[in-house]
């Protein structure tokens, strides 16, 4: 068991979060360090850990490019500096003292960051010749940092405002042995092999175009397909559990998200309003689901009776991200939420909590996400001017998820800080198979909205009450949900999911005519085929259609086709022999149904 001790002389295992997280925080501040020598007035913005290693944002001095070819002299720096052993010294500060050491080395950055803080709260951790403005915590010392590698480098506009400077970003990574950072480099290796953006190119799945805009995914005839029937699964159980599938507009009143309190916490990362010159009016690409859909329940009048009252959509959402965080399909600026909201009771919140939990549980069965981890996100308990509504709402609400994750013997780790402007949330961190965390399915509670947009029902004592409104998202987003499932299947859909089950590949043109009779029958049964019957050898086909990672492929001949066979080849692995066009078409439908328990 590797320990790190801390700066306070406390000690930690390793596998702790909060270990990686200071070990990689200290790390960020040995890269300054080095970066210091090696660049001369360079200047030092933030360097925080992250889940997996640290960056630090830097503005090189006049002349200075930082580029991949100077990674090995950032690395020998570190480990010079390492070798020294330099213990962290903590140390409080005033703003004032602050701002004249950071001012004297022209650390302009710094300062700013300095003006924004509180007289009494500034601390500073130095390490041989090096002092950042920081409140830590840290390792003991930069000695237990035996393995570094600088991953990468970009640009990033300094504290995410694309009217600021823009920053050189460099990210690196350490462990307190190689052998575990060997171990980690291989883990990258695989991930860009099992890259979504790669595979999504090479199924034909998705494409983005400068042209269209970016962050804006296009969804390709395959994708559109595998997109589909995921929506298809989830609306079957959705049916099953009692919802009722709504379609609302793009865009809404810019009043309607005034009221939700969404255009307060959300108008600075949504696209501008839109004006109407000639009646004055001013709508917004609508930045979430939930506001409309309070104005589906505020159509008609409910009873006690009538509840829960169960909406759902796969409805598009807009965000303006910065360009430089875009990625993929997991961080774009169009995306559909797989939502729905349940208006209850507060007797039936619990009740209606555990049914999410169900179905979330059908979900990442059916995709082979077994491995996840729940966290109840909870409001900071410092800062209650991030969210809307009374502290006894929010007691209530928090409490609702901690007694519905008692009942289903669900274990989750609580965090302070993650809520929803509008309520506290159940997430769900699904593990991929390198182990890394993503998080997916979420479900919240929130007592605040029904409040702003004046929902009710009457009740038993026919007096009118306010609802309580269960947010909920098994997928979270169809755009990052499905770059997910492509890195952790790395294309290798499940059978009922994949856009095409087999491919039939007549030997010669002989058996062409054969191989698209097949492709009928099978497409009779449900079976999704197609023909490859390009005047190409066979082993050339094999190769292409192993390549687009379809399941099964069916070889035919002149001797298939007199007794109306079908030679079987299972993607990746070995052959499964001959059977008959119906057998095969029997195997498919059986494994899609044992596949899917919904």
């Amino acid at each position: 068991m590797i320990t790190i001790k801390f700066n306070d002389g406390s000690i930690h295992n390793w596998d702790e979060p909060e270990t990686k997280h200071a070990f990689w925080h200290t790390s960020s501040h040995l890269m300054a360090e080095a970066l210091q020598e090696l660049y001369p007035g360079i200047q030092f913005g933030i360097g925080p850990a992250i889940e997996n290693g640290f960056y630090y944002d830097v503005y090189p001095a006049e002349g200075q490019v930082i580029k991949d070819s100077d990674f090995p002299a950032i690395e020998a720096k570190m480990m010079e500096l390492h070798k020294r052993g330099e213990v962290l010294e903590r140390k409080e500060i005033s703003k004032a003292d602050a701002l004249k050491f950071f001012g004297d080395k022209g650390q302009s950055y710094k300062c700013e960051l300095i003006n924004d803080l509180e007289d009494g709260t500034i601390t500073t951790y130095t390490q041989g010749a090096f002092t950042d403005l920081c409140k830590g915590p840290h390792i003991y010392s930069t000695e237990p940092i035996k393995a570094i590698k600088i991953l990468s480098v970009s640009a990033a506009y300094w504290r995410g405002d694309a009217k600021r400077p823009m920053m050189t970003r460099i990210y690196g990574i350490t462990f307190p042995k190689k052998s575990m950072l060997d171990e980690y480099l291989a883990l990258l290796e695989e991930a860009k092999k099992r890259d979504h953006r790669k595979i999504g190119k090479e199924l034909e799945l998705f494409m983005f175009s400068d042209m269209v805009g970016k962050g804006l995914p296009i969804w390709l005839p395959k994708g559109t397909e595998l997109r589909n029937r995921l929506q298809e699964f989830l609306t079957r159980i959705q049916r099953r559990y009692g919802y009722q599938q709504v379609i609302t507009p793009h865009i809404g009143s810019k009043q309607l998200y005034m009221t939700s309190g969404h255009w307060d916490h959300y108008g600075k990362d949504s696209f501008q309003p839109i004006e109407t010159p000639e009646e004055g009016e001013v709508y917004m690409l609508k930045p979430m689901n939930c506001p409309h859909h309070c104005a589906i329940y505020k159509n008609s009048p409910h009873s006690y009776k009538d509840l829960p009252f169960r909406c759902a959509e796969f409805g598009t959402v807009y965000r303006y991200e910065q360009s430089g965080e875009l990625h993929g399909l997991t961080r774009v600026r169009s995306f559909t939420q797989d939502d729905a909201h349940i208006f209850c009771r507060p007797d039936q919140v619990k009740d209606e909590f555990m049914r999410v939990m169900d179905i979330i549980e059908i979900i990442f069965k059916s995709l082979n996400f077994e491995n996840f981890e729940a966290q109840i996100s909870l409001r900071d308990p410092n800062d209650h001017e991030k969210y809307v509504g009374s502290d006894e709402l929010w007691a209530r609400a928090e409490q609702n998820i901690i007694d519905a994750c008692k009942e289903k013997n669900l274990t989750a780790k609580i965090e302070y800080g993650e809520a929803a402007f509008y309520g506290p949330k159940l997430d769900f961190m699904v593990k991929d198979a390198l182990g890394r965390r993503w998080q997916l399915g979420t479900i919240q509670v929130d007592y605040n909205l029904p409040e702003r947009f004046e929902l009710e029902y009457v009740g038993e004592d026919n007096q009118k009450h306010r609802p309580v409104m269960i947010h909920r998202a098994p997928f979270g987003s169809m755009e990052r949900f499905v770059a997910v499932l492509i890195e952790h299947t790395m294309g290798k859909f499940p059978l009922w999911l994949t856009p095409d089950q087999a491919i039939v590949l007549p030997i010669s043109e002989k058996s062409n005519e054969y191989a698209h009779s097949v492709k009928q029958q099978l497409e009779a049964m449900g079976v999704r085929v197609l023909v490859d019957d390009r005047n190409e050898k066979l082993g050339r086909k094999i190769r292409d259609n192993e390549l687009k990672r379809i399941p099964y492929m069916l070889v035919v001949g002149e001797k298939e086709a007199e007794q109306g066979l079908v030679a079987v080849r299972q993607q990746g692995a070995a052959d499964l022999g001959t059977m008959s066009v119906q057998e095969f078409g029997e195997f498919v439908c059986k494994t899609v149904q044992e596949q899917m328990p919904a």
